[in-house]
C-alpha cells in the first residue's frame, strides 16, 4: 500500500489497490513537478527520503485517514531522484464507501505527507537551487472542522 521507488509512477496501478467492490468512490491525485512557480521557471526537482521513516509515515496516514473516516482505504507511492516537469513525484489513491469522505480523506492525506513524511525536495531552476524540507501550506488538516 505504501510505497518508494525511482521508477515513473503508474497511477493506476496505485488506484487499483484501493478498488473495493464496497466503495462507492475513489480518486487518485496526481502530484507532478510544474514548471512555473511564481514566476520562477523549474527545469527538475530532485528528491531524497529516510526511506524506513517516510514508508512507516505513510503507513500512519493510512491510518489516520481510518481513523478519521472509517472503512477508508489509502495508498501512497513516491518517487525519488530525478523527476521532471510534468512527471508525477507522488500519486496518493483514497477510496471510500461515499464520495464526501473520499474528497475530505484525499486532501487531508496530502497535506498530512506534506508535514510529516522525512521527504525532501531540491528544486533545481535556470538559474541555481535550493532544498526544500516541509511543504506545508496554508490548510492544516489537523485543525480543519470535518463535515458530517
Amino acid at each position: 500500500m505504501y510505497e518508494i521507488t525511482h521508477d515513473t509512477i503508474d497511477a493506476a496501478e496505485v488506484a487499483s489497490k484501493v478498488n473495493l467492490p464496497n466503495h462507492g468512490a475513489s480518486l487518485a491525485f496526481i502530484g507532478t513537478t510544474r514548471e512555473m512557480t511564481y514566476g520562477q521557471r523549474t527545469v527538475l526537482l530532485e528528491y531524497e527520503a529516510y526511506i524506513p521513516m517516510a514508508l512507516k509515515t505513510m503507513e500512519t496516514i493510512g491510518e489516520e485517514l481510518d481513523n478519521q473516516w472509517p472503512g477508508t482505504l489509502c495508498a501512497i507511492t513516491h518517487r525519488l531522484g530525478k523527476v521532471a516537469i510534468a512527471e508525477a513525484s507522488v500519486v496518493i489513491a483514497v477510496s471510500s464507501p461515499h464520495r464526501a469522505h473520499c474528497y475530505e480523506a484525499s486532501r487531508y492525506a496530502i497535506e498530512r505527507l506534506k508535514q510529516i513524511v522525512p521527504i525532501w525536495k531540491k528544486e533545481i531552476w535556470e538559474d541555481g537551487s535550493e532544498w526544500k524540507g516541509s511543504q506545508t501550506g496554508p490548510w492544516n488538516p489537523l485543525q480543519t472542522p470535518q463535515f458530517e
